[in-house]
């Protein structure tokens, strides 16, 4: 499947639809206190940059959203793709792209958080195939039944070059 991913604006009208969807849906599944999804509005704020994913004739794909934590740290939000783009990898390009930017901007660490329930396990499976790893709540979250916490380092340690990982020593 061919697309482009672009930033967007978050209150265009088709983009309106897909992030009511999410929205209908994050409530449909999760407790509202366990929703952590972002309005549009929130999602144009700054600090905050908001791709869609687009097919050659312009028909939306999905959509994704970095926003900055600190000066080393993002968090991906309002990841979704269209009912009919799923499982045709638009959700892995949009994931990629937004990885690729937040390395080249210099972050260190992409967090994320996303639900427990079954309906929420597709996203779960890209996210640790990517890298991600299970982690503490970040930034102002808290241990919540509802919600899993991740978190993927962009820059590796440093290795050496020849033979073992060198010990280091206990903080």
């Amino acid at each position: 499947m061919s697309l482009t991913i672009t930033i967007d604006d978050p209150t265009a009208p088709d983009v309106l639809a897909l992030l009511g969807e999410h929205l209908a849906d994050m409530y449909a599944t999760s407790p509202a206190e366990s929703v952590h999804a972002l309005d549009p509005s929130a999602l144009a704020a700054p600090g905050i940059t908001f791709w869609t994913a687009r097919d050659a004739g312009g028909a939306l794909l999905g959509c994704a959203a970095l926003k900055e934590l600190g000066p080393a740290d993002g968090e991906l939000k309002s990841m979704r793709t269209t009912s009919a783009a799923r499982g045709h990898g638009v959700g892995t390009a949009l994931l990629a792209h937004v990885l690729a930017t937040a390395a080249a901007r210099g972050l260190r660490t992409v967090h994320l958080e996303t639900g427990t329930q079954d309906y929420f396990a597709p996203a779960r499976r890209l996210y640790e195939r990517a890298g991600f790893v299970a982690c503490p709540p970040f930034g102002d979250y808290v241990l919540d039944p509802h919600s899993v916490f991740y978190r993927l380092s962009l820059i590796a340690p440093d290795v050496p070059a020849t033979g073992p990982r060198a010990a280091q020593p206990a903080s």
